[in-house]
């Protein structure tokens, strides 16, 4: 009993000692971690990150569009000294002396209008002119203008971006999460890489343990004349396949580690270990909600609608820009001219501004109406193709949710391969060693076993990949039963 205690005290002693080094040496990271690693950490992410910022600055930038604008425009100072050539009465030319300052401040606002496409703006002006030949100076100013500039007939891009931006924006929006749930998918893919590369370490280093121990058992077999020579010889031949599939399967794991350090943006060098993902998740799919949620959520969606809105948009673009364009221009306002700057603020006149400017084609030899059929022709093929792509949209969804429930199903019976596989081949090594099995058969057992667990581990990848693909496909996290949202 004594010599019993000692021994558990001595395992207990070797199992902690060990899951030290283990835990100093080996980092332990499960699928969730991963992909949660990638989403912080990979080149991917930030470049995810990066580009919604930039969506985001340009749609300040259209919203800027909108706002009241303020500028203050000027030259100081307007110094010139030259000699300028002058045309006199009787034709001949003179070279005259210039040698003045013309310097002026601007400060002008501005504000679009949009359900028109017109522009209200206004001003006030101060300018000074130095004679420094005549010793003379001269003060200009507008204390104050407004005005009105209205295009007649013309394309209205304020009200069409309106309508567009804000969609392109929300659009961006929704694309980032997806590229975020895309990162996901490939961070799954990296993971699984892994962790068959280390089952197949696995299954390599077992085999070749339990080839050393039969091989073992096999000379002994033989030295007693119970085998013969040939299959002492074919366990040799398994042991060296075994040694070289140890070898094969470090190599392997070793490409798929450095392929998982360098997308997730693991940085120290401690061992990676990966546990095997559990086969259940606590959700429930269903075609219709997956549908639901993808055309509220998806950047696609949202595309469906801009795409026909650009389309639109072109063709009253090419009927604007077609026939008869005009602009008028209308200001109201006070200017005054004086030798002093209170003077030009004395008393100032009354200054008024109209002006109509238009163009018409004569003969443009069907140019406009050429230009407003294919934008409608446009228009007509965008539909078309928003169509086809809403079928294939539902399609995929559909497929991958039937996909899903195959890829459960798949594991299930997987699962109960790989059982039924490992008790085989216990089965048959324990014949083997009792002397009524051929090394053949044995051989069979050793493969049925390790492709049983390589197909285990293939529908674990096949049913987390199925999974992630809906989160992509639909931006809803079925588990918490809300809405996937990136802050």
């Amino acid at each position: 009993m004594k010599q019993q205690a000692i021994h558990i005290i001595f395992f207990l002693l070797l199992f902690y000692s060990g899951y030290g080094q283990l835990h100093s040496d080996t980092i332990r990271l499960n699928l969730q971690q991963v992909v949660e690693m990638s989403k912080l950490k990979s080149i991917a992410s930030k470049q995810a990150l990066t580009t919604r910022e930039t969506k985001y600055w340009e749609y300040r930038t259209h919203r800027s569009n909108y706002q009241p604008q303020l500028s203050l425009n000027g030259i100081l100072p307007g110094y010139n000294k030259t000699f300028t050539e002058v045309q006199q009465p009787d034709g001949t030319i003179l070279f005259q002396s210039i040698h003045n300052n013309n310097s002026s401040l601007d400060l002008s606002f501005s504000q679009t209008i949009t359900a028109t496409g017109g522009t209200v703006f206004g001003t006030t002006q101060l300018q000074r002119f130095d004679d420094f030949d005549r010793k003379n100076i001269l003060y200009n100013s507008v204390p104050f203008g407004i005005g009105y500039n209205q295009p007649l007939f013309q394309f209205n891009s304020l009200k069409w971006d309106k309508k567009i931006e804000p969609l392109k924006f929300n659009e961006s929006k929704q694309a980032y999460i997806e590229s975020m749930e895309q990162i996901a998918i490939t961070a799954n893919g990296y993971f699984f890489d892994l962790l068959l590369a280390q089952v197949n370490l696995q299954i390599a280093e077992t085999n070749l343990a339990n080839t050393q121990k039969i091989q073992q058992i096999a000379n002994e077999k033989y030295d007693l004349g119970k085998i013969s020579k040939n299959e002492i010889l074919q366990l040799q031949l398994e042991q060296l396949k075994a040694q070289k599939a140890v070898g094969i399967a470090k190599r392997d794991k070793e490409i798929a580690t450095l392929n998982l350090r360098a997308y997730t943006g693991l940085q120290n060098t401690d061992e990676v270990a990966l546990f095997i993902p559990h086969a259940t998740i606590n959700m429930l799919v269903t075609a219709d909600k997956v549908l639901e949620e993808a055309y509220e959520n998806r950047s696609d969606a949202i595309a469906f609608v801009r795409r026909m809105a650009e389309a639109q948009r072109d063709i009253a673009k090419a009927k604007g820009d077609n026939g008869l364009n005009a602009s008028l221009t209308a200001q109201i306002g006070f200017s005054k001219s004086a030798v002093t700057v209170p003077g030009v603020y004395r008393s100032p006149q009354n200054q008024q501004e109209v002006q109509l400017v238009f163009a018409i084609p004569i003969l443009d030899w069907g140019r406009s109406k050429s230009r407003t059929k294919t934008a409608e022709a446009t228009l007509q093929f965008t539909a078309y193709a928003v169509e086809q792509d809403k079928q294939i949209f539902t399609q995929q969804i559909v497929t991958q949710v039937t996909l899903f429930e195959m890829m459960k199903e798949q594991l299930t019976l997987t699962a109960s391969a790989d059982s039924i596989a490992s008790e085989k081949y216990q089965i048959a090594k324990d014949r083997y060693v009792l002397g009524n099995l051929s090394i053949t058969d044995l051989s069979i057992a050793f493969q049925e076993k390790d492709q049983a667990k390589r197909d285990y581990i293939a529908a674990l990848r096949d049913f987390w990949g199925a999974y992630y693909q809906l989160r992509y496909l639909s931006l809803y996290d079925f588990e918490k039963k809300q809405k996937i949202v990136y802050r």
